[in-house]
């Protein structure tokens, strides 16, 4: 009978390796919070205010230009991009690039329920589809960062400067991580669970001055739900983008992403953002170099994602990885680094600025563990 290995000494201190909802901050407990808006209403000058300070507070962690408009609202990421898509496709052809499941979602809403014929550029989990192969004359949907896939666009050398469509942005896994180029893109979205470890239920909508454009000049021929009204009488309702939310936003999540981005502008705004998860990808780079059992699912560095790692493990199956996760869980060395449903059987590791280095450093060993314990029961 194969002995198996005694579990290493030393534990990550903070455990929370999850895509999403994703580590909080370091030092982040629920007393820090501030709650004194609590109880009061989102439109009462005190909850406009602290909605418009997190709004202000994004735009300075983002470095995001004042040609860039900022509105928090429903429905996580899924809500603010379902929101753009709704409210301004159809006057262009559509061009939507697919590598992972949240970009074949965008395929299906396009298709099944908004009725457009896109052009669809797929690849493999693992793989960017030919940027090069893209119409710039139509309006493009993409995720900056593959969450599920571990896959990211390198830059945005590949988008137009003089595009005439707009460019769609879902860039949940990306913003705080990656110094993105605004002037590429029209439309953006992201959560505030991901990299800064928030709580879920709301989404941030980022337009630049062609999408305002497009609002303006564009009426969908479909019908538009009041969560995702976004122009009146032909203008921009401006106080969507000023702390104004479409519906009731929670205030305790809205001073949950307040501590997050408070944190972040005491560490060093958003330069030391990318530095900590820069840190962290490449202490698991440092990982997976050293056990031939593991690899990268994305082959290419230059596209490999720096927040949401997805990682490929020897003769692995689901039934395997199930069991390794859940005896990492059991031992609370590591929560929720199975790999996404649909993605192949592998493992994904969050390496955000909320997680500490040490910690993914930490993390090794215990796989090592967990590893040779499945296998030698197998």
């Amino acid at each position: 009978m194969t002995e198996l290995p005694a579990p290493p000494a030393t534990k990550p201190t903070r455990p929370y390796f999850s895509s999403g909802p994703c580590a909080k901050p370091p030092g982040w407990t629920p007393e820090k919070l501030q709650t004194h808006v609590l109880g009061r209403s989102h439109r009462s000058k005190l909850g406009k205010t602290r909605l418009q300070y997190a709004i202000d507070l994004m735009r300075e962690m983002l470095q995001l230009p004042d040609t860039h408009r900022i509105g928090i609202v429903p429905g996580s990421d899924t809500g603010a991009f379902e929101m753009a898509m709704w409210t301004m496709l159809g006057a262009k052809p559509v061009t939507a690039l697919a590598w992972e499941s949240f970009g074949e979602g965008w395929v299906t809403d396009a298709v099944k329920q908004l009725g457009l014929d896109p052009t669809i550029l797929r690849a493999d989990y693992g793989q960017l589809p030919d940027l090069n192969q893209v119409d710039w004359s139509n309006d493009v949907l993409f995720t900056w960062n593959g969450t599920t896939s571990g896959v990211r666009v390198p830059n945005g050398d590949w988008i137009p400067d003089d595009r005439e469509g707009l460019s769609f942005a879902d860039s949940t896994s990306a913003v705080f991580a990656y110094d993105l180029p605004w002037d590429k893109i029209d439309v953006a979205t992201f959560s505030w669970q991901k990299v800064l470890g928030g709580e879920g239920g709301h989404g941030v909508l980022i337009l630049g001055p062609r999408a305002v454009e497009r609002l303006e000049s564009y009426t969908p021929t479909w019908p538009l739900p009041k969560v995702f009204r976004l122009v009146s009488k032909g203008k921009l309702t401006e106080g969507v983008f000023k702390g104004e939310t479409i519906n009731t936003p929670s205030m305790l999540a809205v001073e949950d992403a307040i501590f997050a981005l408070e944190w972040a502008k005491d560490l060093g705004g958003l330069k030391a953002l990318i530095a900590r998860s820069d840190a962290n990808a490449a202490a698991l780079d440092r990982i997976v170099a050293d056990r031939p059992w593991l690899g990268h699912l994305a082959l290419d560095e230059a596209s490999r994602s720096k927040t949401s790692v997805c990682l490929t493990v020897e003769g692995a199956d689901e039934a395997l990885i199930k069991k390794l996760a859940g005896l990492l869980e059991a031992e609370h060395a590591a929560y929720d680094i199975a790999g996404y449903r649909d993605a192949p059987a592998g493992l994904r590791i969050w390496c955000g600025a909320t997680v500490d280095t040490a910690d993914i450093e930490a993390l090794g060993p215990w796989l090592d563990w967990a590893y040779a314990s499945v296998t030698a029961a197998a």
